[in-house]
């Protein structure tokens, strides 16, 4: 082992490889609660795609399971190196290597965080769309390999579609290209999709590029409260369908997530008891189209039993609205760390029945539950929290009860386990319930082809056995 770590200094220099407890603990787990730590045998920092390849060469040659580590901000314990061995941190990889403005496209290294690339797009007036709600903290590659989702995408789409090529080292070391900075390219299977979205198993994304678009000049946000769920979310689809506006977001808070977010901030949303809370964002190209949309929006909305429609539609009103929704996870860390957050996603119309069943599958397994997320994509984010005085064990046991029980429920309605966290290593063992055999084993084949020896990101995504 000790020849392997001399052979990685001498890729990338001693000062980027770790191996001491003290320095490598941090990369043993990532914002996964629910996910045990395992610590790797090394920490590699790669600064260019050169020593990525190299890196994989010799992991290849030895065998040696590498964990790909973008910002270890993510949700199903993606980056985790539940095999041990090296886990290959992109930090370093961190510049933006081009702005590309008669094409509209950025070309950027994979551990760029993702409102930097925000920002330079602001400053010349346009925007970066597959904008994740933690793109202060998130890496670019992270968003890509997880296919990040977010609060905009009903209007604009996940990661995935503003990704117009990528440079990828597959686990044997060669270096690929795929797309470019064309808008339409069909020559051959998309490989694009593929590797967007694979959580790092299929290859080490280095180069990214994305495609920009004008930043829209005017929005405004809509808060309303509902006195139930179905009311709620009844209206969801007829105002996708017949208002002729396309908002930019429609989220969603139940009572316990707000009385959680309120608790957080020390402040109270407006008519705070009712069941649920509906936030539109919509966006106009001058204020006069937009206030207009606004004003036809929300009469719409108050027919369809909005108890009141609040609009806020200066930068100070639309902060302090978004605030609460946003507050929800940090309130849940602070005050109820031992939680398990989820990400299922189902049609709109099901929404109701959804999560009315969180309410019975946490009570029948003695634990609480909060429900919030992206109303408008049919993305909810079920959060089961642990009761104060309930025993670690039971607990454990608990959640094998109400995950199984969520996910037949999200499968029975025609949903999926994860909309945009992915599988990793925390859902694996249930992707059975969603897919068959057949399926399961045509994306294990897929992975064989181009991974033979399994050394990149194993023991995640597929069940150990079906």
């Amino acid at each position: 082992m000790n020849k392997i770590i001399e052979k990685l200094k001498s890729i990338v220099g001693r000062e980027n490889v770790k191996t001491e407890y003290d320095e490598i603990e941090k990369y043993s787990k990532d914002e996964t609660s629910s996910v045990e730590p395992s610590l790797p045998m090394a920490v590699v920092f790669a600064n260019n795609t050169e020593q990525v390849s190299e890196i994989l060469k010799i992991a290849n040659e030895y065998k040696i399971p590498v964990t790909p580590r973008g910002a270890g901000t993510g949700l199903s314990g993606g980056a985790i190196p539940k095999s041990g061995g090296i886990v290959l941190s992109l930090e370093k990889m961190n510049h933006i290597l081009e702005l590309d403005l008669e094409n509209m496209a950025v070309v950027v290294e994979p551990g760029v965080i993702t409102d930097e690339i925000q920002k330079l797009a602001e400053e010349h007036g346009l925007f970066y769309a597959g904008d994740p709600a933690s793109s202060e903290s998130s890496s670019i590659g992270g968003n890509v390999a997880e296919n990040a989702g977010g609060v905009k995408v009903l209007k604009y789409g996940p990661t995935a579609f503003h990704v117009l090529g990528l440079e990828v080292v597959l686990p044997t070391g060669e270096i690929v290209n795929f797309g470019g900075k064309m808008m339409k390219n069909v020559m051959g299977y998309d490989m694009i999709r593929l590797f967007v979205g694979s959580e790092g198993t299929l290859g080490i994304i280095t180069k990214i590029i994305l495609r920009l678009i004008p930043k829209p000049k005017y929005s405004a946000v809509l808060l309303t409260p509902f006195k139930d769920m179905e009311t709620a979310v009844s209206c969801v689809p007829k105002v996708l369908s017949q208002s002729g506006i396309l908002p930019t977001s429609i989220e969603l808070m139940d009572k316990y997530s707000v009385e959680i977010s309120s608790k957080f901030l020390n402040e109270n949303i407006p008519q705070q008891g009712v069941d649920c809370h509906l936030i539109f964002e919509i966006e106009g190209l001058d204020k006069e189209s937009l206030t207009k949309a606004y004003i036809s929006l929300g009469e719409k909305l108050q027919q369809m039993g909005a108890l009141e429609v609040y609009i806020a539609d200066n930068r100070h009103q639309k902060m302090k609205i978004w605030k609460f929704r946003k507050a929800i996870a940090e309130g849940i860390i602070a005050f109820r760390p031992k939680h398990c957050m989820e990400d299922v996603g189902v049609p709109i119309k099901s929404i109701p029945t959804l999560i009315n069943s969180t309410y019975d599958i946490a009570q029948r397994n003695g634990v609480e539950v909060l429900n919030f997320g992206h109303v408008g994509d049919g993305n909810v984010h079920v959060t089961f929290l642990k009761p104060e005085n309930m025993a670690e064990k039971q607990w454990d046991e608990a959640m094998h009860k109400c995950l199984e029980e969520l996910y037949c429920v999200t499968a029975d309605l025609g949903g999926t386990m994860t909309g945009e966290h992915g599988i990793g290593v925390k859902r694996k063992d249930y992707l059975r319930i969603f897919l068959t055999q057949t399926e399961i084993e045509i994306m294990k084949k897929i992975k064989q082809a181009i991974d033979p020896n399994d050394i990149l990101n194993p023991d995640k995504i597929f069940p150990n056995e079906f």
